[in-house]
């Protein structure tokens, strides 16, 4: 902390302007953490203090109360020990999460829907804002895709294990013989990159398009051919934007976002070579499902690269998904570990 510090201090050290911004987020988060472990080591000698205290003066109401205060002192050190897993390049940053229904039509886009809807939750727990990038409904029901920008603390490092396919498996609302029916849908995330990350894209590069918006009917769908569409050929990555009436920001931010697809590809080739076999295990994309969601003939939900489960589908898809979040990132950081 003290040479970071004396490097701030330097009289050259706003020359460059993006790497001390960068620097001093640095810094910001260092003192935040530093000052969360005092705050720990304080309240942990505070309170054994008044154990101490009470049980010599017979007092306790203060040894209960004093205990209790521990208690919830190991609730909060479990939560920043977590924290300490978000140490990642672009753990910091807010993220985009991108939602497709997989083959099965309504059935399946209904499922996306629900997904969509838990992500929302998730972040509204944390009071992370949410803004809708793209939002493309099915023919009768749920979603084909949807893109939600998620800005909040981590929101990067919170969401990035949530990439991959998810399974549904219920008796469907819409078979009249209610029969049992499995559905698949594919989430990817991947994070917002500021003005310090410089990734060129050659226009050479891409395709653009340009569509009508899709909506819920009425006045929010737009008349114009506003939504764009950015595919980028060398990779087949694909971004679409239809949040802004404007067909020019629309643009902008689709651009936005293929860099920041490009930024997360890059992050995750880095990964492989840093650790191929830590890679080959936790490498996420289509065709690999990474959590089964059961509804029907038993309630659970099971991470299938963890193994954690949860009897509760409903509190799940309600967007209580830290636990789930929590175990993929501790796997992830032990074989890390592992390979070193």
């Amino acid at each position: 902390m003290d040479a970071l510090n004396a490097k701030t201090e330097a009289p050259d050290f706003w020359n460059d302007a993006a790497a001390a911004q960068q620097m001093m987020r640095e810094r910001q988060e260092l003192e935040t953490q530093i000052e969360a472990v005092h705050n720990l080591q304080n309240t942990l000698a505070d309170n054994v203090g008044l154990i101490e205290l009470g049980e010599e003066e017979g007092d306790q109401e203060v040894v209960k109360e004093a205990e209790t205060a521990l208690f919830d002192l190991e609730k909060l050190a479990a939560r920043l020990q977590v924290e300490t897993l978000l140490s990642g390049e672009a753990d910091g940053f807010d993220c985009y999460v991108e939602i497709h229904s997989g083959a099965g039509g309504t059935e399946s886009q209904d499922w996306a829907a629900m997904l969509f809807r838990m992500y929302q939750r998730w972040a509204e727990r944390r009071k992370f804002k949410i803004e809708t990038m793209e939002y493309n409904p099915g023919e009768e029901a749920g979603i084909k895709s949807a893109t939600i920008q998620v800005k909040g603390p981590n929101a990067y490092g919170w969401l990035k294990t949530e990439s991959g396919v998810h399974r549904l498996v219920r008796i469907s609302p819409f078979d009249s013989q209610a029969r049992r029916h499995t559905s698949f849908s594919s989430v990817w995330v991947y994070p917002v990159i500021d003005d310090t990350i410089n990734i060129e894209v050659p226009e050479s590069d891409v395709r653009i398009d340009t569509y009508r918006a899709s909506g819920a009917g009425g006045q929010h769908v737009n008349t114009t051919d506003s939504a764009v569409r950015i595919t980028h050929i060398p990779t087949g990555i694909v971004v679409q934007c239809q949040n802004e009436r404007s067909q020019h920001k629309n643009r902008a931010t689709a651009w936005d976002m293929l860099r920041a697809r490009l930024y997360e590809a890059e992050l995750q080739k880095r990964e492989e070579e840093a650790n191929a076999e830590a890679a080959s295990k936790s490498e996420i994309g289509w065709g690999h499902q990474i959590r089964s969601y059961v509804l029907q003939p038993y309630q659970m939900v099971k991470d299938l690269r963890t193994n954690l489960e949860n009897s509760s589908p409903s509190n799940v898809l309600d967007g209580d998904l830290d636990a789930f979040m929590e175990a993929s990132l501790a796997q992830r950081l032990d074989q890390v570990n592992a390979a070193e």
